[in-house]
């Protein structure tokens, strides 16, 4: 069974603010908000429960000498330790609880939305944002919710021990009244200015994350041409510029550090001083006297809590701020309109399309305006840039000069850009993206890996048993790499899997985009890396499991060439010959020249000696 989820549905996040995607986390677990407040706010008035006892024990036992009352003000105080002991650890169970749901949450959608924009977000968004954003942002907007538990006790809390200290001075009661928004405008401007530098030290952590992965993922060419003290040189300078913000938030830091403790103990000395005084005049008992330390001595913790939620709330409020923003990023486009029609022919039913095929859709589909229906079955896929149909079920090859109109090629057909192609005569940007991206999955063959065990890897499209694994596996020939591994299919792989060869992991690639069983798959230089004799096992094994369903081999290859059906010779943006491998080699001198490494024909089928003509 495939692993299940935290949150299957996360839900539909806020993201018109901060503030309401993180108060859409709150609505999302109300009972167990509502909980860690009740907890939250019963332990910190709790905590005012203490000073009171007390004083009843001074004035009640001591002063009166009543032992009997000593001890059952004695035992009071004990019973309530205990209730406040657990009272605590339940606070802290449930806003640790509260605190990972929102984590989970927030990375379900992101994880969601990374997954919806796709091949669209390295065009959006560098690496190093993503990373930090899934990193540190999530956490840091999560402990904002603590605010939801202690949060509100120490407000409740802060107002119960004023009407306390009413019933006790209402001098007293106005000196704790007051002295709260008193901080508010004190500690103010420095919250502002720490959100600011937040924000720049977020801003310059996600640009140096991108400079850190481009330069470890290109670490080994880096070396190979002299780059690698060039790029380290600007590392260093981009980790100055980061230390030197760093600096600017650390010194807001710290001065928010130290008025959080010297604040409350501020409190705590001048509402002493005044009760000591009015004692000493005798408007109030000792035991009185007592009770009022204790009342503010307990006011310190909500006063800290208060002034630490100040700055989980600035933090939360930059890092919801980055969240939202890779949450608003959309897709490209991918609608198009068709021209009037592209017709031609072609007999092999590869290089043109019949009108039939493409006329009437391209003028009732434009723009993509109103969704419709796709093929029910298999269907001919067209790309009028190019001309090239491809029939439904065949293995087509497509051999291009430029790699870089194979690559634009694959996303056309694909559904990567904006194009004109029309599946079974219906515009492919009219059909749903969901339903194309169900039935239509483009391979690259350098496409990521994520880190996991091996089985994880291969389970990425579809749940399948272990002889389904191994068909897979045997099909892009790449038993060996499982036999290699000391776990098998259960060793754990790394982030690209680099513990493997780049043969390796290109094999596992395929085998993962075959395990997917897509209607239609499109494999851009699939064997690219391994040997002939590796390559020519997997052309041969492609064929067979491929049978009956629509693949397109976009590669230069005359092994891989060789096992095709038909192939297409894309040369200056257009297909400009169909044919068998064989007949290509015979009457197409390009094409001959563009598979073979000197120019010499190669046989048909593909053999050894045509090899790494593409290498």
């Amino acid at each position: 069974m495939p692993p299940q989820l935290p949150h299957p549905d996360p839900g539909v996040p806020d993201t018109r603010g901060p503030l309401r995607y993180i108060w859409w986390l709150v609505r999302s677990q109300p009972v167990r908000v509502l909980r860690g407040s009740l907890l939250g706010t019963a332990w910190m008035v709790g905590l005012s429960l203490r000073p009171y006892l007390v004083s009843r024990a001074i004035d009640d036992g001591l002063r009166t000498g009543d032992t009997d009352a000593l001890l059952f003000w004695v035992a009071t105080i004990v019973v309530a330790g205990l209730g406040l002991a657990q009272l605590g650890i339940q606070r802290h169970r449930t806003m640790t609880f509260i605190r990972e749901d929102a984590s989970g949450r927030s990375a379900a959608v992101l994880l969601r939305q990374l997954s919806r924009i796709g091949a669209v977000l390295p065009r959006k968004l560098a690496a190093g944002e993503v990373a930090t954003v899934g990193g540190s942002d999530i956490a840091n907007t999560s402990h904002v919710l603590t605010l939801t538990g202690p949060g509100v006790g120490a407000i409740v809390a802060y107002a119960v021990i004023a009407v306390v200290l009413w019933s006790v001075s209402p001098l007293l009661a106005i000196c704790v009244l007051l002295g709260v928004p008193a901080v508010a405008v004190l500690i103010g401007p420095l919250l502002r200015r720490l959100e600011r530098a937040e924000s720049r030290y977020r801003q310059r952590q996600g640009i140096l994350t991108t400079r850190a992965g481009d330069i470890v993922a290109g670490l080994r060419v880096l070396a190979g041409v002299g780059g690698r003290d060039l790029f380290a040189h600007r590392y260093a300078a981009r980790s100055e510029e980061l230390r030197d913000e760093g600096y600017r938030v650390g010194a807001v830091g710290s001065w928010l550090e130290a008025l959080t403790a010297a604040i409350p103990a501020g409190f705590l000395a001048a509402v002493v001083w005044l009760a000591a005084r009015m004692a000493v005049a005798g408007d109030i008992t000792v035991g009185q006297l007592v009770a009022v330390y204790g009342y503010v001595a307990v006011l310190v913790v909500p006063v800290w809590f208060l002034m630490e939620g100040s700055r989980m709330m600035i933090r939360g409020r930059v890092a919801a701020r980055r969240i939202i923003a890779l949450l608003r990023l959309t897709p490209d486009d991918v609608t198009g309109s068709n021209p009037d029609g592209v017709t031609g022919s072609n007999p092999d039913g590869v290089g043109g399309a019949a009108s039939d095929n493409v006329g009437g859709a391209a003028r009732d589909g434009l723009g993509g305006a109103t969704e419709r229906a796709a093929p029910t079955g298999p269907a001919d896929l067209h790309d009028p840039v190019t001309g090239l149909t491809v029939p439904a079920g065949r293995l087509i090859g497509v051999a291009a000069a430029d790699p870089a109109e194979a690559i634009a090629l694959a996303d056309r057909l694909g559904r990567y850009v904006p194009s004109e192609v029309t599946w079974g005569g219906v515009p492919l940007t009219a059909i749903g993206l969901p339903e194309v991206r169900a039935r239509i999955l483009v391979a690259d063959h350098d496409a990521y890996l994520f880190a996991g065990t091996l089985r994880e890897i291969l389970h990425s499209g579809r749940w399948h048993a272990d002889a389904g694994l191994w068909a897979g596996l045997r099909v892009a020939s790449a038993e060996d790499v499982v036999d290699a591994l000391p776990e098998a299919l259960d060793t754990p792989i790394d982030t690209r899997a680099r513990r493997l060869s780049g043969g390796q992991r290109q094999r596992v690639r395929l085998a993962r985009a075959l395990l997917v069983e897509p209607e239609v798959l499109i494999l851009v230089d699939p064997t690219s890396a391994v040997d002939a004799h590796t390559e020519a096992r997997i052309a041969q094994r492609l064929r067979a499991a491929r049978a009956g369903r629509t693949t397109i081999l976009l590669a230069t290859s005359p092994l891989l060439l060789g096992h095709a059906e038909r192939v297409a010779h894309l040369r200056d943006g257009r297909i400009v010959d169909v044919g068998s491998h064989a007949e290509l080699l015979d009457r197409d001198p390009g094409y001959r020249a563009l598979v073979s490494r000197d120019g010499e024909p190669v046989a048909a089928g593909g053999s050894a000696d045509g090899e790494g003509a593409r290498r």
